[in-house]
């Protein structure tokens, strides 16, 4: 069986990854297992210069998900070339670092030096729903995204697969903005803003009130985008939201992503990511799949 792709230009011995912000930068997780099982890791995201992030309560549990709005904490991305990437680069899996910036200009910056370290790719974070500067403010808008997207291309060479935000009215024109702004690959979902409130002091529970919401209350949601930009645009997919197993990954592969990001799944189990890979396996030799890319787009609709 062949379970091999090629997303935006990254070989991929598999179509798993982990997605930023749920698995740091792997030293947690390689106690459990070989990180070399997964077809890629997506850092942490990391920025320019280090970030603080958001001041606590930054995370609470909700009915089958979680909010979080830890706002994009990173040590910047010197320290990450000086001692996460040589950690990473150990292991036999392609390393795709989520960035982030507040400012187009960081985002160029910040490129820059990607661009010069022993990376596989750039996925560029354009979506983030609990920073109060960037992100959003670019994500939401076909002119910004393609304006984004077209600077950063300028400067880097290695394959650019930009992260959209599912707050908006029509993911497909967002995505249509990166593919027009000379990406190779988008992402999506990140998580969808949401709210919740302790009734007893009536206040929200997150300090910044309002985050991210994650987890498998939002795959129905990113299953339905995903088809939707898949029939928007002709650059691969990466799928991601509320993903905790094999079958949730083939779902998301049918809709048309070419590869798949393990989120909130990675807090439930740390083998959620390496299960998943197992499972796709096992899903391939029940139903005689030679080749995964087989099964990318082929949902069949009513």
């Amino acid at each position: 069986m062949n379970t091999r792709i090629n997303l935006a230009g990254i070989e991929m011995k598999n179509p798993v990854t982990v997605a930023s912000g749920t698995f740091g930068y792997g030293r947690e997780f390689s106690e459990f297992f070989d990180l070399s099982k997964l077809g890629g890791i997506i850092t942490k995201g990391t920025s320019l210069k280090p970030r603080s992030g958001n001041k606590p309560t930054r995370v609470c549990e909700t009915a089958s998900g979680m909010l979080n709005s830890i706002g994009l904490q990173n040590p910047g991305v010197e320290y990450f070339a000086e001692n996460d990437l040589p950690f990473l680069r150990k292991f036999d899996t392609a390393i795709i670092v989520n960035a982030c910036g507040s400012t187009v200009e960081e985002y160029v910056e910040l490129c820059k030096i990607l661009n010069t370290l022993d990376i596989d790719g750039v996925e560029l974070n354009l979506s983030c729903p609990n920073v109060k500067a960037g992100c959003m403010a670019f994500g939401n808008t076909y002119e910004g995204v393609k304006h984004v997207t077209s600077e950063v291309r300028k400067v880097l060479d290695k394959p650019l697969i930009v992260k959209l935000t599912p707050n908006v009215t029509d993911i497909a024109a967002i995505a249509k903005g990166v593919e027009d702004g000379g990406a190779d690959g988008v992402s999506l979902i990140n998580t969808l803003l949401g709210m919740k409130i302790d009734i007893n002091t009536r206040k929200p529970v997150l300090a910044n009130n309002t985050g991210g919401l994650s987890g498998p209350a939002i795959k129905p949601v990113a299953v339905r985008m995903v088809y939707q930009v898949a029939q928007a645009v002709n650059i691969p997919i990466l799928g991601m939201g509320g993903i905790v197993n094999s079958d949730d990954a083939i779902e998301f592969m049918l809709a048309g992503a070419t590869a798949i990001s393990i989120g909130a799944g990675n807090f439930i189990s740390p083998y959620t990511s390496v299960d998943t890979v197992d499972g796709i396996e096992e899903y391939m030799k029940k139903h005689n799949i030679d080749d995964i890319n087989d099964i990318i787009g082929k949902v069949q609709m009513n």
